[in-house]
């Protein structure tokens, strides 16, 4: 009997109350989803939780609203009291914090364009609340029943989850380790931290190197001092002379350099201690995020000021909560100070949200030692088929070099495949494979999406945002992979049955 089934369009990815992923299973069912189609977005009442608001955050902030006498007003829970005020000054104008006990929120007259401002700054910064706060705020107003106990870590959580990090940053203590509600969170805060400490000394140009994940690349276009001057991208990560170019041009200005290692989608990696070596002979703090492959397989802290990972990717491996970490290197420059920043700035995970982290994370070296062993093998598969034009993973040749400079062994690949398959096949091929499908990676579960357009569906449907995507080496039909911990033969075995029917039509 096969393993996988077909996963109905909006079923959670895990079937459980705090999902983060959903089921997208045809390229007809995510346009709509895309493209807001009124029969998909009945079927899909929940998302990834920064893009798509929890059924119990939607349910929270309409009864919050009703005892604030709000209704007819734009209002958005916020994870923290600083991100409320934060989101006050982007938003502007009569926009004001409301605050009742635990829960603080924004509300401003409801003007669609204002709104959708409103929910991109908490999407890019990671400020919305949790789907666990909202359930316990919900069962305390006896909206919502009780949940059902799950495993957790009640005693010294925090403690738990920093113990596994020490492992996965290597040189760091505890002061030197944030924990915070979701990745992205963790991008922001580090982005903030670094922006503090630079800009009173008149650097604030942001150097974005290779082509990263949508939110990070977000903030840097949205949040840097002068986005027209001060956000700078370069497209291929392997080509540090135009990197060396941009920082002698802008000399004593530069406040950061943000690179993944490696990076999303195309799992490229620079020369990582070159590159750390450039960024402090020109005063620049460099930001490196390692959610790729996971900080548990790649090294990077030694070459970085701060190094960043989603734990939502392989530390919480269910697939149920948002989290991340920031680690700030104790050698690097301003430790003290971004140390500081991150205090004030991090949001952290909420109290059951943190507790359910800390005993799925206990489970890391496990999760990465099956995800390691059946990425290789699958990426060896997908070699090997014709139908593949171009295949994409960590050792793949063009970057294999770099990111064994930092992999802690040579197979520590992390889960992430991304492939293009000849002209003409990307939606028969996604549409009858049948693997789940939907955004993330990194959990228990295989995930296949094609992540272009789900991640950048705006520059897939105009023709600058594909002339920008091909500048950064993006096919539109790039098929992302996250490589789970079911039998892999099983997993090689749905690939070859959708790659085999193309060749039958």
């Amino acid at each position: 009997m096969h393993r996988f089934r077909p996963i109905p369009l909006g079923h959670a990815i895990p079937n459980c109350p705090h999902a983060i992923s959903v089921s997208l299973p045809t390229m007809a069912d995510l346009i709509g989803y895309e493209e807001k189609v009124p029969e998909v977005m009945r079927q899909v009442p929940t998302g990834y939780p920064r893009f798509v608001l929890h059924p119990f955050v939607r349910m929270l902030t309409a009864e919050f609203s009703r005892r604030q006498g709000l209704e007819g007003r734009s209002v958005w829970l916020t994870a923290t009291l600083e991100l409320a005020e934060a989101l006050c000054r982007w938003v502007g104008g009569d926009a004001r914090v409301v605050v009742e006990g635990v829960l603080t929120a924004v509300a401003f007259a409801h003007v669609p364009e204002r709104n959708a401002r409103a929910k991109a700054f908490l999407q890019h910064c990671g400020g919305f609340i949790s789907s666990r706060q909202a359930e316990d705020a919900l069962v305390a107003a006896g909206l919502v029943p009780v949940p059902a106990p799950e495993a957790s870590v009640d005693t010294d959580p925090l403690g738990v989850v920093k113990r596994e990090l020490r492992r996965a940053f290597s040189g760091t203590c505890d002061d030197d380790l944030f924990v915070s509600a979701s990745g992205m969170n963790a991008v922001y805060s580090a982005f903030d931290a670094v922006r503090a400490v630079q800009t009173p000394r008149g650097r604030t140009t942001w150097i974005q190197l290779g082509w990263l994940y949508l939110d990070t690349i977000a903030i840097l276009r949205k949040f840097t001092a002068d986005p027209e001057t001060d956000y700078v991208a370069l497209p291929s990560v392997h080509d540090l002379g135009a990197l060396q170019r941009v920082l002698e041009e802008r000399r004593g200005r530069v406040a950061g350099i943000i690179t993944e290692v490696p990076t999303n989608p195309l799992i490229r990696s620079c020369d990582l201690p070159a590159l750390g070596a450039l960024a402090r002979a020109h005063g620049a703090h460099l930001v490196v995020d390692a959610s790729i492959a996971s900080p548990w397989n790649v090294d990077v802290l030694p070459h970085a000021d701060v190094a960043l990972a989603s734990l939502t990717k392989y530390g919480a491996a269910e697939g149920d909560i948002l989290a991340g970490a920031a680690a700030v290197n104790p050698k690097g420059g301003d430790a003290a100070a971004l140390r500081a920043g991150l205090t004030t700035g991090i949001a952290p995970m909420y109290r059951r949200d943190l507790a359910r982290l800390a005993h799925e994370i206990r489970a890391v070296d496990r999760v990465l030692a099956g995800v390691n062993a059946s990425t290789v093998r699958v990426a060896e598969y997908l070699a090997g088929r014709p139908e593949v034009k171009r295949l994409h993973w960590a050792l793949a040749p063009e970057s294999r070099a770099n990111f064994l400079q930092v992999a802690r062994a040579p197979a520590a690949v992390g889960g992430m495949i991304t492939f293009e398959l000849e002209p003409g096949r990307f939606a028969r091929f996604y549409d009858r494979v049948r693997l789940p499908k939907g955004p993330s990676f990194g959990l228990r579960n295989t995930l296949i999406c094609p992540f272009i357009y789900l991640g950048h569906y705006e520059l897939v449907t105009s023709a600058p945002g594909r002339e920008l995507l091909a500048r950064h080496s993006l096919n539109p039909e790039l098929l992302r992979l996250s490589v789970g911990l079911e039998p892999v033969d099983e997993i090689i075995g749905a690939l070859a049955e959708s790659l085999d029917a193309l060749e039958t039509g």
